[in-house]
């Protein structure tokens, strides 16, 4: 069984985050010709169809990305990581409750609460159905671009995974939100970046963390 480089490793994360991009494909060139309306004008069930889909082809190119690499390079995602020290546990609470303060001033105010009331129940439900795919993705982005810096340079002790989130699905807020929006999302990949070091790289703790900290 080959064993992965970093250029292995940053692929992978390439090709998680070019995989982000097939929303921007089926929301601005395949559904409009669908639907007959740009993303602006869609209905609920339109919206609600539109992130099933997504998901769907997130959870497919989701599971494949790690499949390759358990395959291909004998990397086990859902290895277990030592058992965290109460100084980690403190940490993750701290960035946990940095996030959240950080969210509610940037929505001033509660970020889950006013995206129930924009939406409403069922709506509510499938955007959260949605972030919990969008975080797989970024997930892997982390994961597989922090294996292929410290392939490189030979430290564990940095977030480069974090780096390249904020530089790859964080930059992208700058052109699909505004500055503002850019800003968070940026800052957000670092903090995940961090934390997955934080839980000894083991992502059955970092992804609940990192899925609160996304959508609240």
């Amino acid at each position: 069984m080959k064993k992965a480089t970093g250029i292995n490793y940053i692929i992978l994360a390439m090709l998680a985050f070019a995989c982000l991009g097939l929303e921007v494909v089926l929301a601005f060139w395949i559904e409009p010709i669908i639907w007959g309306s740009q993303i602006n004008e869609w209905t609920d069930l339109q919206t609600i169809i539109h992130w099933v889909v997504t998901c769907s082809l997130w959870g497919v190119a989701s599971c494949c990305i790690i499949l390759f690499a358990k395959k291909k390079y004998n990397f086990d995602l859902f290895q277990k990581g030592n058992k965290m020290a109460v100084w980690q546990w403190a940490l993750v609470v701290i960035f946990v409750i940095g996030s959240l303060i950080f969210s509610y001033f940037d929505w001033n105010g509660s970020k889950v609460i006013k995206e129930f009331y924009a939406n409403g129940f069922v709506k509510f439900i499938f955007q959260y159905i949605y972030y919990i795919f969008e975080t797989v993705l970024v997930t892997l982005i982390l994961v597989f671009g922090q294996n292929a810096f410290e392939k490189w340079f030979h430290k564990r002790n940095i977030p480069y995974g974090g780096i390249i989130v904020a530089t790859t699905w964080g930059a992208v807020h700058f052109f699909t939100k505004d500055i503002s929006g850019g800003i968070v999302t940026v800052i957000a990949g670092l903090a995940f970046g961090s934390v997955y070091l934080i839980v000894n790289r083991d992502i059955r703790k970092a992804y609940p963390i990192l899925w609160i900290m996304f959508v609240m």
